[in-house]
């Protein structure tokens, strides 16, 4: 039993974790630096989790552009479609949640993180705006210090496309 809880990636140089936290401290400050700025919200809780994959595993497929971008696109805007059609019932958030997941992996564009993006719109109830603030302008925002910041350590980011 505990197999199951044994580490199967293989031990991180320590390059490796100080770029994946820096690179994840970056991006969350720039767009915590823009929100205070500007006096627009840019963040959700599930860009942190966009964070760990693009910068601790950028090579990841699931870590593409067209992924973290459409994913949070696709999963939000579902989410905002049946917040809009359902009840806010555990299976309202149930069926948003999985119908994100349908959608993503139908137009290839899984990221997990995007995931939870319908349960902010059912415990927040936004309006439709929130589809390009923040989550549309937040991932570009995203991706972009991902390709910046990639580009200076030498990371190749984004992979293409096979």
């Amino acid at each position: 039993m505990l197999r199951f809880f044994a580490p199967i990636l293989p031990a991180p140089r320590p390059r490796t974790v100080l770029l994946a936290g820096a690179g994840g401290f970056l991006a969350i400050a720039l767009l915590a630096l823009l929100t205070n700025q500007l006096a627009v919200s840019l963040l959700i809780a599930p860009f942190g989790a966009s964070c760990v994959l693009l910068f601790a595993a950028p090579a990841a497929p699931l870590s593409q552009p067209v992924n973290v971008i459409g994913g949070h696109f696709v999963a939000t805007l579902t989410g905002l479609l049946m917040h809009a059609w359902l009840p806010p019932t555990w299976w309202g958030m149930a069926l948003a949640v999985g119908g994100a997941i349908a959608l993503m992996v139908a137009l290839r564009v899984t990221h997990p993180p995007a995931g939870a993006d319908p349960l902010v719109v059912f415990a927040t109830a936004p309006g439709f705006g929130f589809l390009f603030i923040p989550v549309l302008a937040g991932s570009v925002i995203l991706v972009g210090v991902a390709l910046l910041f990639h580009r200076l350590n030498g990371t190749d980011y984004p992979t293409a496309a096979r």
